[in-house]
């Protein structure tokens, strides 16, 4: 039986521009950005200063004849990111890049978008301009930094402004068509080459609108962004949803700064991914083994259950006030979060929310949300969007096709790509899952990941994967399937041991290869206890450093250190 879901208030917008206008209008001198200026000061940035700042970037931008081009954004986190971002969108097409992206790479994303600018850090623009001259376009570069060498942001501003005031009004009458390509992604998946992502205003309003309906962001939230901006999810998310609900952003200034940022900012609102929650939920738990009689503490997995009401209520408040005081709210993403984590966070009194979505989708398909959740999904079909299983086997796992207004646009110059994935309205998401009663949704994998074997059996590596990462003895890990020398296939595991966890478990400071390769097989053998025949790891091999990642943390399964050849155990 579905549930009757319920919604919180919002308001319509038509286009980005319509967004920030309407938002502006409402929230005005309320704080839109909390900053560091170079000294580390605490600035503020109102609605009205961020409305004012992108319309006069916007209005400079096309009086350098960029209006209805392609501009690129590149960089930090960071508000004039962030006003790069919606004033390239709403006067042309923006095209977000991966900072961590090869040179080659950044070349062929400009060439393949016919950029004729890019916004972007000095020090990524000192690397553009070595190939400058292998670029198609004379492309102009701009500062995000107030250097002299490159045109910068901040002069362009102050331009802008002077233009507006002897009554430029091109910002002013620029209409929007909702249904146009205005924001061209190029993904950095986990299963191989790029795609120019096609989205409109319509895609991404549409999910703000959606997600704002089931989630709360208003005048109270403040978010520290740490993800990429760049990637859909932090930016529609973690960005211009806020800004659509009145709330406040910082930036966090550097991985190894997130706890003095959470201390400086003190965010109610976060997203990310599941390895900070972890990294939290671990040091909470080595508090409490420290600080409480073993009675409490030794079986971990009821550690917070076995807590009497007074010391839970101490240590709620002790694990809120190492976030920074007012955290609330954790939005999950990017990959699989463990049940018993989220769970464990919600006994802290912290929410801790697992969605699904990909670049394609805006990103957000499937969320679970303020008024419903179930720990082991990734949440119901956010409004207006539709989703079901296509071609499910008997145990119902298929894969996930999408329907909705969020639904991209196609894949940028690559009509048979986009053919393969769009069909009769549905997206082909590539994800197998299967969908409960209540509409809630699970991943089981990815089908270009699937394992089949040659009496027809379907292995997900993703499975085997957790059941291996959840032993603290391996840090990651990565199934594959191989040839057994016998035309059939078997799974085999790469491993990226815990080397700590490893020399504490043995009780030795330098462990020998042997002990090591000894305790991982201690290790393979339980997960096996633990999965059928058919899925048992014949083999593993140990790996030296950790895998290729993602800028979201996600293991590239292509990537170059998963491709050699396994060794047996």
């Amino acid at each position: 039986m579905e549930k009757k879901i319920r919604y919180f208030k919002t308001y319509e917008i038509e286009d980005l521009k319509d967004m920030l206008e309407k938002t502006a209008n409402k929230n005005g001198k309320k704080i839109a950005f909390k900053l560091k200026d170079n000294n580390g000061k605490i600035i503020k940035k109102t609605y009205i200063e961020f409305k004012n700042d992108v319309e006069s970037l916007a209005t400079k931008l096309i009086d350098l004849g960029l209006k209805n081009e392609r501009i690129a954004v590149m960089g930090k986190n960071s508000y004039k990111w962030a006003i790069s971002y919606l004033a390239s969108t709403i006067i042309g097409v923006v095209v977000p890049i991966d900072k961590e992206a090869s040179k080659e790479n950044i070349k062929d994303f400009l060439n393949t978008s016919n950029s004729k600018a890019i916004i972007a850090d000095d020090k990524y623009l000192n690397e553009i301009f070595e190939f400058k001259d292998r670029l198609k376009n004379e492309t102009l570069l701009i500062d995000m930094k107030n250097t002299s060498k490159y045109m910068n942001i901040a002069d362009l501003i102050k331009e802008g402004q002077e233009l507006i005031l002897d009554g430029n009004e091109e910002y002013k009458n620029i209409t929007i068509n909702p249904d146009e390509m205005k924001i061209l992604l190029f993904t950095s998946g986990t299963t191989g080459n790029s795609k120019a992502v096609m989205l409109s205003h319509k895609n991404i309003c549409s999910n703000i609108v959606s997600i704002a309906s089931i989630v709360k962001v208003d005048n109270l939230t403040s978010v520290l962004s740490i993800l990429p901006l760049h990637h859909t999810y932090e930016c529609t998310i973690g960005y211009l949803l806020v800004i659509y609900g009145g709330g406040k952003i910082s930036y966090c200034e550097g991985l190894r700064y997130i706890t003095k940022n959470i201390q400086e900012f003190k965010p109610t609102f976060i997203l990310c991914v599941p390895l900070l929650l972890e990294n939290v939920y671990k040091k909470v738990t080595k508090t409490l083994k420290t600080s409480l009689p073993e009675k409490y503490t030794k079986d971990e997995s009821k550690m917070i259950d076995n807590l009497p009401f007074y010391l839970k209520a101490i240590v709620k408040r002790k694990v809120k006030k190492s976030l920074g005081g007012n955290i609330k709210t954790f939005i999950v993403g990017a990959a699989a979060i463990k049940p018993e984590l989220v769970e464990a966070f919600f006994k802290l009194g912290i929410k801790v929310l697992q969605g699904y979505g990909l670049t394609e989708c805006s990103p957000l398909v499937a969320g679970n949300n303020d008024f419903y959740y179930k720990a082991a999904s990734c949440g119901m079909p956010i409004p207006n969007v539709e989703y079901k299983i296509d071609n499910p086997n008997d145990e119902g796992i298929g894969e996930i096709i999408v329907k909705g207004p969020n639904v991209m646009l196609g894949y940028y110059e690559n009509k048979e790509a986009t053919d393969k994935v769009l069909k009769e309205g549905w997206f082909h998401t590539g994800d197998l899952g299967y969908i409960d009663e209540e509409r809630f949704l699970y991943i089981s994998g990815r089908s270009k990941n699937m394992i089949l074997t040659k009496n027809g059996e379907n292995i997900y590596p993703e499975e085997i994967e957790n059941i291996l990462n959840d032993n603290e003895l391996i840090e990651e890990s990565l199934v594959i399937g191989a040839s057994n020398g016998k035309d059939d296939v078997q799974v085999k595991a790469k491993i990226f041991p815990n080397i700590d966890a490893i020399k504490e478990y043995l009780g030795k400071k330098f462990p020998t290869k042997e002990e090591i390769s000894k305790t991982l097989n201690e290790v393979v053998k339980k997960a096996n206890e633990k999965l059928p025949n058919f899925k048992h790891i014949k083999s593993f091999k140990i790996m030296d450093e950790d895998f290729e990642r993602t800028t979201t943390n996600k293991v590239k399964r292509f990537g170059k250190n998963v491709e050699d050849d396994d060794n047996k155990k």
